[in-house]
């Protein structure tokens, strides 16, 4: 943050460059200091904010959100001892079964981390003393806490789980999206009415995003024959592409391909399986373009329940860095355009 209380980012410039802060001065000591053997560490949740004469001082390490699989086992190895002991209780007084640990993941935690995930387990423990506030000082006290069981304990589930859409549908497409807590799934739903051209954006869209519907429409309208559908129906509809979820901001180009096959989807009559999803920017000439975060963007695609993704062909050198539980159980197709993508989906 910026202010009149002076910039951070101008002040790390200097300290962070081995040219200049070899006599680094305090304004505040007024003493001067050689930082050069100094070893700085700087940490972000996102890299957009920073100033690009800042980023190209650092080496960047990505640290990448923590799958469900690598959840469960922080959680079995570490948090589970560390809050029994916190609470004066054995190592083996209260059993988590993995049905259980998976349930408080996904239905009372949605972070990138464990901190949440920590809270909730200690939050179990907890109302386990109370609840057998007699039973827990008698030596041989053991309990095992099943996933039926933690509804009683957490209360009503904080969040629920995104289930992926039933059968086939026309002019609805399944998304992947990128966000601050990991990857989502992103429906995306297009229909056109009696009117005058115009095109109507829903789901409180950030302006990249805005620009993708506006790509992919000119790209299906300048394509219609292509694709089999009447282009007087541009000229005499309204077009209304909504993303669900109206409350939360969604941004960014990564969702180019999935609008544009939903707006094919909805002028041509063809459905889109819901078993499929599908995330890359699209160009005015078609071309599906490299997108970030696939690893997070898979990740929620199974969770989800989606069978197989389409994804860019310029991203294919990350599929090898993708979890074994993703490369096991889904399906990862590859495209370098938007006609790829229709005989996959299409067929």
């Amino acid at each position: 943050h910026y202010s009149f209380k002076g910039d951070p980012a101008s002040s790390l410039l200097e300290v962070l460059d081995p040219e200049q802060n070899k006599a680094f001065t305090d304004n505040y000591l007024e003493l001067g200091y050689d930082l050069s053997n100094v070893l700085f560490v700087c940490t972000a949740n996102n890299l957009e904010n920073i100033p690009a004469p800042l980023l190209d001082r650092l080496e960047l390490i990505h640290v990448p959100s923590y799958t469900a699989i690598d959840k469960l086992h922080i959680a079995k190895d570490f948090l589970i001892k560390k809050e029994l002991e916190a609470n004066g209780l054995k190592e083996d007084s209260i059993t988590f079964d993995d049905d259980s640990i998976f349930y408080i993941i996904d239905r009372y935690t949605r972070e990138a981390g464990v901190r949440s995930l920590e809270r909730a387990i200690a939050s179990v423990i907890r109302k386990i003393i109370v609840l057998n506030i007699k039973e827990v000082q008698n030596a041989d006290f053991k309990i095992s806490v099943k996933k039926n069981d933690i509804p009683k304990y957490l209360g009503v589930e904080t969040f629920d789980s995104t289930e992926k859409e039933k059968g086939k549908q026309i002019g609805v497409v399944t998304g992947l999206a990128y966000t601050e807590y990991g990857g989502d799934i992103l429906p995306i739903e297009v229909t056109y009415f009696k009117g005058k051209g115009q095109l109507v954006l829903t789901g409180k869209l950030g302006d990249v995003m805005k620009e993708s519907c506006q790509i992919a429409l000119d790209y299906v309208k300048a394509n219609a024959e292509k694709y089999d559908i009447d282009s007087k129906l541009f000229e005499n509809n309204d077009i209304h592409i909504h993303v669900p979820e109206g409350a939360v901001p969604k941004d960014g180009p990564s969702a180019g391909i999935a609008i544009t096959i939903a707006l094919i989807s909805a002028f041509s009559k063809k459905p889109v399986s819901g078993d499929i999803a599908m995330t890359g920017e699209v160009t005015l000439r078609g071309n599906a373009l490299a997108i970030g975060g696939l690893r997070e963007k898979s990740l929620a695609a199974l969770r989800s329940g989606i069978k197989k993704i389409l994804i860019p062909e310029a991203n294919k050198h990350n599929v090898s860095e993708l979890p074994e539980e993703v490369r096991s159980n889904l399906k990862i197709l590859f495209m370098k355009n938007v006609d790829d993508a229709c005989k996959v989906i299409f067929k």
